[in-house]
Order: C-alpha cells, then structure tokens, then sequence
C-alpha cells in the first residue's frame, strides 16, 4: 500500500513500449536458441538487457540514474522475504524427502487416488488447504510437492499435475481472508474484505467448477495410462523408506502454523528442522547413505542432514520412476530461480522508475469508454505489470489506484474493481516465468512455467470469466446501490 507509483510527463506511451517490445522479442529468441535452458543464465541476461533499453529511455526523457538504481533496490528489497521463502522451501524439500515424508505421502496417495480422480482429487486438496493456509506457495511446497509424486508415480504428465496444483492452490489464495492478496485488493480499491470475498465468489465459483469439470475430463481420458504395476511401486517403496503415518505429523504441523498465522518463513523453517530429527529417527539407513557411512555417529548424521537441506541428493531404488522422483536439490536448487527474480526485479524497477508502468496504465485506462471497456482496461493493466514489473503485488496496487476515481466516476462500486485486481492480477502471476510468483512455482513443482500454462485452468479462466460478466452486465454493483444499502 506504501508503493509510490512513478509518472512522467514526458514519456510517451510508444516509448513505455520500446523495453516490453525489445524484452518479448529478445526472450522469443533466446527460448527459440537454448530452449528449457534458457532459464539457466540466458534469460536472466536478456532481463537485464531490457532494464538496460528502459534506462535509456529513461535516459532521453530526464530520468536520472540514481532515480532508476534507488528503484531497483527498492524492488529488489521487496523480494527479500520471497527469496527467504525459496531457500527454506528447498531445505523443506530436501528434507521431506530423507526423512520419508514426501515417499510416505505418495505411498499412501497411491493406495487412494486412483487415476480416474487423481487430477479434480488434486485440485480440490489443493483448494482446502490453500483456503485454510491462504498461501498458495506454501500449498504447493507441502501437499504439492506430495502430489506431483503421486502423479508422476501413476504415469500422468507432470505439467497437467502442476497445473491442477496451481489451480487449486490459487483458488484459495484468491478467496481465503487470510491471503495477502485477498486483503490488499479490497484495501487498494476501496472497500472492505468481506464485501470483496462474496463479491468475488461470484465469478470465482463458475470458474471453479468448470475447472473441476475440465480436469474430471483430463483424468478420465489418462485412465488409459494406468498400466503401472501399482504393487511393485509400493513395495519398492517399503523396501527404500520406513514408512510411518507418525511421518504426517510434519506437515499437519506446518499446515497447523499457517492457519494460526504463523509467518511462512517460521512455519517452513519449523517444518525443516523437524522433518530433519524425523529423518535421524525413521530413516537412518538413508542418512547414513547421503553421509558415505556405514554407521550412525553424530557427525555423520549432522553431514547427511546438512547434505539434504543445501544440496543435490538422489535416494536410488529398484524402480527408475521412484528414482526420478525421489531427487532433490535443496537450498542450492532455488538459486536459479533466485537470480531469475533479482534479475526481473531491475527490469521491472527501471520500468518503473521511468514512469513507463503507470504511461501504459493511463493509456489503458483512456480507452476506457464503456463499462465493458474499464473492466478490460484493469485486466489488461494487471496483465501488463505483471509481464512488465514482474510482481504479484504492483499488479494489484498501481491498477488499483490508477483506476480507482474511473470506477467511481461510472457510478460502480468499488468491490468491482478489487474483484477484477484478483481476477486479473493474483491468478495470472503465476504464468509469466519471470514473474516472482510463476518462477517460485516452477522451482517447487519442478515443471517449467510454460509446460504448466496451459494447464492451469483456474488462472487462465479467471480474467476470461470477469469480462465475460462485465460484457452480459451480470452482477455489475452500481455505486448508488451499495450506498443505499449500508445507509
């Protein structure tokens, strides 16, 4: 809410354009050379090739260098806490995995989730733990990562498991009341949280069930996949891990910490330290293999441990599937994804700086002739500054207080507008690859942001669904209305 949103006069909306153009083409390319690679180094530089075009746009319309670094430290600030998250998520991953946490979950997952009702099962345990936890990441960094087991261990694509994760997770992170995203759009647009979440359960929940309907779909259809000896995998299984339902004690702690609003990073780092004395418990036999010992003594169990929460562990096992799955790159997996957002953070800090953030913004926003049209104006401003600034939050903030006074001057409610920043800007962050949000979720799922986008059902519907209403006029709140019923 303290975001200052940078305008320049001088700027026009053609050259706000000249660094998005260049970024498109120059990513287009640089994917077209080095293919799922490029999120391996080459992407992160063409960022900060398209930091270097909007400073000199900057440059030629009196936009100081000091102004644009004081930005981008700014913005890379704001992610301190989201990159803090990433490299706990990979000690918990690591973790999970060596004390059987994550084997234990698939082991019983596969015993219940048939593949007929894998895929709507996943979106809906998704769904309820998000809505309980109100984080979509910290869904995904627990029954996710459990999921995509299950999923690769019954032979679905893991993109299509991704994108039922992503779907559910965000369901949640869009509706629950204690989701960041679900307080800050009602605070940006000018009106209260309860108003907002029943407002925006009437887009949401169409939404919703045409996403459980397409995925009850997909996991008919991959019925046809299920020729997995299902038996063997959970002896295997046995045969590699202690499996224990004590084990769940973990996670159910984690989740426990969320909902009493416990901050993720303590919940994750808890759930870390825990799963590490569960693993010298359960699984000594694996501590000791991680630490190239064959006894347990304290050292070889602090090295074992330690090995799991910083770096890359492979647990073989009879089965090349559970091997596959059963890999884990710790703490230092994240860095990729942590030189990704640092690198997005200055392209979007200079684009900001510059003023060319809130230029495209106002153009959108002057197109805005018809009812119809400032709805799909907001869409798109949230569209933009999430492929642009590269964040979850600016892609509710700035459209929500540039187009706040429009709402109001058509004679709307503000609960309008905070239902199309959730609809538009929290869901879609999370198919942009250098989005914050869409490169923490591939880091964690494993799945890269554009093998899972066209899966995510939920957050690709979601904008679609709020224009569809906003064109057919359905439940569109009058201003006069809402003040007529609280007078």
């Amino acid at each position: 809410m303290e975001t200052k949103i940078h305008r320049n006069k001088e700027l026009s909306v053609v050259e706000a354009l000249i660094p998005i153009l260049f970024l498109v083409l120059l990513l287009g390319y640089n994917v077209y050379v080095f293919g799922d690679n490029a999120l391996s180094g080459s992407n992160q530089f063409i960022l900060l090739i398209g930091g270097a075009i909007a400073a000199i746009v900057g440059f030629f319309n009196k936009v100081t260098f000091h102004k644009m670094m004081e930005e981008v430290a700014n913005n890379i600030k704001s992610t301190v806490g989201a990159i803090l998250i990433l490299l706990m998520v990979g000690a918990l991953a690591g973790t999970w995995l060596v004390s059987g946490i994550i084997p234990t979950m698939i082991y019983y997952g596969l015993q219940i989730l048939s593949p007929a009702i894998f895929l709507p099962a996943t979106l809906i345990i998704c769904s309820i733990i998000s809505i309980a936890t109100g984080s979509s990441w910290t869904t995904s960094a627990t029954v996710g990562i459990a999921l995509i087991g299950v999923g690769g261990a019954l032979g679905f694509d893991l993109a299509i498991v991704a994108g039922a994760v992503i779907s559910g997770a965000y369901f949640g992170d869009k509706l629950s009341p204690m989701s960041d995203t679900t307080n800050l759009a009602p605070a940006m647009a000018g009106t209260d949280l309860f108003t907002h979440i029943r407002y925006m359960v009437l887009t949401t929940v169409p939404t919703y069930i045409l996403t459980l309907i397409i995925f009850i779909i997909l996991g008919v259809n991959t019925e046809s996949k299920g020729n997995i000896n299902i038996g063997s995998l959970l002896l295997d299984i046995q045969n590699t891990f202690t499996v224990s339902a004590w084990l769940f004690l973990v996670p159910l702690v984690v989740i426990g910490l969320i909902i009493k609003k416990t901050e993720p990073l303590i919940a994750l780092l808890v759930g870390t330290l825990l799963a590490a004395v569960f693993a010298l418990i359960f699984q000594p036999h694996i501590i000791n293999q991680i630490a190239g010992v064959q006894t347990m003594t304290f050292e070889s169990g602090y090295k074992g441990v330690m090995n799991a929460i910083t770096g890359e562990i492979v647990i073989p096992t009879p089965n090349k599937t559970l091997t596959d799955l059963f890999t884990s790159g710790g703490m230092q997996k994240m860095l990729g994804t942590i030189w990704l957002i640092i690198c997005a953070m200055v392209f979007g800090g200079i684009m900001d700086a510059i003023g060319a953030l809130a230029r495209i913004s106002q153009s959108l926003l002057k197109m805005a002739h018809t009812t119809f049209g400032l709805f799909a104006s907001t869409v798109g401003s949230c569209l933009a500054i999430n492929i642009t600034a590269s964040d979850q939050y600016l892609s509710i903030v700035i459209p929500g207080k540039m187009f706040a006074k429009a709402y109001e001057k058509k004679g709307l409610a503000p609960e309008n507008l905070s239902r199309t920043l959730e609809d538009a800007g929290t869901v879609t962050s999370v198919l942009i690859p250098w989005n914050t949000c869409g490169a923490y979720q591939s880091s964690t799922l494993g799945v890269a942001t554009l093998d899972y986008l066209p899966y995510a059902v939920f957050n690709i519907l979601s904008p679609i669904t709020t224009l569809i209403f906003a064109a057919l006029n359905i439940k569109i709140r009058a201003l006069i209305a809402t003040k007529s019923v609280t007078e």
